[in-house]
């Protein structure tokens, strides 16, 4: 693995064993150095968990970083290309972490500069450190990725952490439900990818009524940022809300899930049940970066 760009560039075998390193990581049994190692993290679009889950990451590991956010204070104000920023911080840095608003940026700037670079996140396209991190909160709390009932709610037309983590459980045999409003459907292009799989799925408008056979409930935001019409957004925000009263009865082992920021979507009544795994899930992010770091730059193999 030189890049990590997108779920689609992982093979099932390649997932599994970040999910064994991300692991051992945690518990203790490797512990990676970065002594020495410099990480850019370039963030063209605003970030609080993923920006800093990297740097924790890698601080734990010894390792250093240099942190871009926004471009107002850069170069690129005075007219620098996209590719010669790239090329540029790449003779600083061992790795390049980067968040843009575009689509297809983390690609093109995997072609451009010779170090390895991870995609945080590319508009309303891919996010595979988010559904790394999210497949390892499914194996800590289901104790398998194989075999589940996954739903999915909230905004599945711009929400880059469902691609993700559509497209990376497609490889362990699941069932989901998509649940969302009209407006608001899993793109096409990834539900013939699900259907080329021979991956069961089915979509629903109401969440009430759909979520008491899941063994995950994978909740996201309605974004505001994504929508081109303001109205559009007033008309939709608020239209999924998760309370407690609705969790009577759903599954023991049901677990909770959201990429956060959370805005209103699920209520707070919520935070204190046996079935909220969000905030655990958060911290789960800096092991699973820790390993995505380790593994690229060849620490572990």
């Amino acid at each position: 693995m030189k890049n990590l760009i997108s779920m689609r560039d992982l093979s099932k075998e390649e997932i599994l064993h970040l999910m064994d390193v991300t692991g051992k990581i945690e518990a203790g049994k490797i512990v990676p150095n970065m002594q020495r190692k410099l990480a850019a993290l370039l963030f063209f679009e605003p970030s609080t968990r993923t920006m800093f889950s990297f740097d924790t990451a890698m601080k734990r590991m010894n390792g250093d970083t240099i942190i871009m956010s926004g471009t107002g204070q850069t170069s690129v104000k005075k007219g620098e290309s996209f590719a010669d920023t790239l090329q540029t911080i790449a003779q600083y840095s061992d790795i390049i972490i980067m968040r843009s608003p575009v689509e297809g940026s983390a690609r093109y700037a995997s072609e451009v500069v010779d170090i390895p670079v991870v995609n945080a996140g590319d508009g309303a396209n891919q996010h595979p450190t988010q559904a790394l991190l999210d497949l390892y909160s499914i194996v800590k709390t289901q104790g398998t990725l194989e075999n589940l009932s996954i739903g999915l709610a909230g905004d599945l037309r711009f929400g880059r952490t469902v691609h993700s983590l559509a497209q990376a459980m497609a490889l362990f045999n699941v069932k989901f439900k998509f649940i969302s409003p009209s407006f608001l459907k899993m793109p096409q292009y990834i539900k013939d990818d699900l259907k080329s799989q021979k991956i069961e799925f089915e979509e629903y408008e109401n969440i009430e009524d759909n979520i008491d056979d899941l063994d995950v409930l994978y909740v996201t935001r309605i974004q505001k940022e994504r929508f081109a019409d303001p109205e559009d957004y007033e008309k939709l925000k608020g239209s999924y809300i998760l309370e407690r009263p609705m969790l009577s009865n759903v599954k023991e082992n049901l677990k909770v899930m959201h990429p956060l920021p959370r805005v209103d979507e699920i209520h707070t009544d919520v935070d204190n049940t046996e079935f909220a795994y969000y905030f655990p899930q958060a911290k789960n992010g800096v092991y699973t970066r820790q390993a995505i770091i380790s593994i690229l730059l060849g620490e572990v193999r």
